[in-house]
């Protein structure tokens, strides 16, 4: 699959949310409540870079919403000057499930935390990927529990020390990325606070997607576990242990050799696990070519395993996978208007007096 076979930009259901000719900053977007974050917290980052890529959309206000679960990130709503709902503990894909199948003229975004979407919300994220609700979701993972005052988190490192983890926790950690695509997400993209540039990118693909999307925001706690990715921010070592993802070009990275060309790149095995291995001249030609658009996600999966955890030494970044698939709440509302058949045309009274019914007395 090429990008022309993804269909065009659209937010909403069948038809475009109701757009706006009036000139919008992101100050349209700024709401007037206290942001109120630990200093130095990445969601600051993410907040700017929200409210600055808005405008773009040129949507109404009022036709944009955003729903949060519980966490540090799930504040959001409050500090965005759009519909919002601060819902419950991991129900947030769920609740925006709801508003994406009722209202078709809606833009409707998810705000959730590692804690938040993977440990309570998990079954609720699963389900939205794989349905391929029309809703885009930020995961903010920064590997611990902020709100709770730093418990370890469904993607914290095995060994982990907290409050809740003294000994170090025994738990394996969960790959958000690997979680979204083996539940075959449509859109799957891992980015970082720290780089708005990458960040507005990513958030513009996502925004674009029909279908869900699905975005990780590696994102700092300067409190409960600072400087859990610094490796992926420092100048110095993030060529070394970013592996950028770019549709249609081979994935390199590493340190440069004389012509600037990074020298170490990504290699099937021969078991058909991805590898990281020193490119040369004789094995060139056989470093993967990253491709978004790819049907099976199998080699974006086995591309998200070269996560690394703890003592991060190695992450690949960028849009992981970004398909067309019939979009859940487009085919709800057909089936309901009668649009889609799939068991022949019903009426609800025939459902009433069917044969299974019961009289109460």
């Amino acid at each position: 699959m090429t990008s022309t076979d993804l269909p065009a930009p659209t937010w909403g259901g069948t038809e475009l949310v109701p757009a706006t000719d009036v000139p919008q900053s992101r100050k349209d977007f700024a709401s007037d409540q206290e942001v109120r974050w630990c200093p130095g917290c990445g969601d600051y980052a993410v907040l700017s870079a929200v409210q600055g890529f808005l405008p773009e959309l040129g949507l109404r206000r009022e036709n944009i919403v955003f729903v949060s679960g519980i966490g540090c990130s799930s504040r959001f709503p409050y500090y965005l000057s759009t519909y919002g709902l601060h819902s419950i503990h991991g129900r947030a894909p769920a609740i925006a499930t709801g508003l994406a199948i009722a209202r078709d003229d809606l833009s409707v975004w998810v705000v959730t935390g590692d804690g938040d979407a993977l440990s309570i919300g998990g079954n609720h994220l699963i389900h939205a990927l794989r349905r391929n609700v029309n809703i885009t979701i930020l995961l903010f993972n920064n590997r611990i529990y902020g709100l709770t005052k730093g418990q370890y988190s469904p993607t914290s490192e095995a060994g982990k020390v907290t409050k809740s983890t003294p000994l170090g926790s025994l738990d394996h950690p969960l790959n958000p990325v690997s979680l979204a695509l083996g539940a075959e997400a449509t859109f799957v993209a891992r980015t970082i606070d720290s780089d708005r540039q990458h960040l507005t990118e990513v958030l513009r693909a996502a925004a674009a997607h029909r279908g869900t999307s699905l975005v990780e925001i590696y994102q700092n706690c300067p409190i409960f576990n600072d400087d859990a990715f610094a490796p992926l921010k420092d100048r110095d070592s993030a060529q070394d242990t970013i592996i950028p993802l770019v549709h249609g070009r081979p994935v390199r990275f590493g340190p440069l050799d004389g012509a600037g060309v990074p020298q170490l790149g990504l290699f099937l095995s021969p078991s058909g696990a991805v590898e990281v291995r020193a490119v040369t001249a004789e094995n060139e030609s056989e470093v993967i070519v990253h491709d978004a658009h790819a049907p099976d996600p199998t080699l974006a999966f086995g591309i998200s395993r070269l996560t690394s955890f703890g003592d991060v030494t190695r992450a690949p970044i960028g849009i992981f996978r970004q398909v067309a698939r019939p979009v859940y709440d487009d085919q709800s509302r057909g089936q309901v208007a009668g649009e889609i058949d799939t068991h022949g045309a019903g009426e609800f009274q025939a459902l009433i007096d069917g044969k299974d019914h019961w009289h109460v007395r």
